[in-house]
């Protein structure tokens, strides 16, 4: 919502800017019409619009960048989810309550972070789901949970080689899976600077005063300017969009996650003999 708004203030923004140019170009006097003064603010307007365009295709493609990369680091999040509870699963039935926590952790996430899909369970039955902000990837609250797990992860007990050998990959699973969670905690901020973005639109305004001094005043002149400034906002928009890839309409995929979470919820089976 929030950057359906801002692009509509660069909207409104650009037709005022237009709306002041053609104002100030009915006040001017004919000195100020001539052909070297048209052809003076065309030089302006051609060195403004190649700034523009070349600041918005870089940030554009910085922010298509970040947003698959969210991508890919959501798919590595989900992997590492499913090998800590493959580890535990091979430890023994002693690891049931970390599994349930971990269940919880995988659930919760893809409830919160993910509001307007369908929960991968019925609410009441997340096991000791925490509250959390809506289009959250993190709280404090999950963070405790994954304490929890390593805390238990430590103060495991092997019975014999095999579990020892065991709980010592589990804890290094487990590492693994709290460092793609970071990396995917901090992907979920903006990366767009915000005095930057007010220079960027700055510079489109004053490109379209310069539209509004040498368009004349007929409708269709008026219809190519507003498709132009809508055009522009659009692209303000998806730019803003992609940049929040768990919020918004372009979201980062919950497929990894839901997938992890079917993984981790099948009944519990002991490991082959050996």
């Amino acid at each position: 919502m929030q950057e359906a708004l801002r692009a509509g203030l660069v909207l409104l923004l650009l037709l005022a800017a237009t709306a002041l140019g053609m104002f100030v170009k009915g006040r001017l006097s004919e000195r100020h019409r001539n052909h070297e003064t048209i052809e003076l603010v065309g030089l302006a307007i051609t060195m403004l619009v190649t700034f523009a365009a070349l600041v918005m295709s870089l940030l554009i493609y910085s922010v298509k960048g970040a947003f698959d990369e969210a991508n890919t680091d959501m798919a590595a999040l989900a992997a590492h989810v499913v090998e800590l509870d493959q580890c535990l699963r091979n430890y023994g039935p002693e690891t049931a309550d970390l599994r349930s926590d971990l269940r919880t952790y995988a659930a919760t996430v893809i409830a919160t972070t993910w509001p307007s899909q369908a929960p991968p369970v019925a609410a009441e039955a997340l096991p000791k789901a925490p509250p959390i902000s809506p289009g959250a990837m993190e709280s404090v609250v999950l963070g405790d949970v994954i304490n929890r797990i390593d805390i238990a992860i430590r103060r495991l007990k092997p019975a014999d080689a095999y579990q020892s050998g065991i709980a010592a990959s589990c804890l290094d699973d487990f590492h693994s899976f709290v460092e793609a969670r970071w990396t995917v905690n901090e992907e979920a901020r903006s990366t767009i600077s915000m005095p930057f973005f007010v220079v960027l639109v700055f510079w489109l305004m004053v490109i379209f005063v310069c539209f509004g001094l040498n368009a004349p005043r007929t409708g269709f002149v008026f219809m190519t300017i507003a498709l132009g400034a809508l055009s522009i906002s659009s692209a303000v928009y998806v730019m803003l969009d992609m940049d929040s890839p768990f919020s918004g309409a372009m979201i980062v995929s919950s497929r990894p996650m839901r997938n992890a979470y079917s993984d981790i919820a099948r009944p519990y089976r002991p490991p082959p003999a050996p």
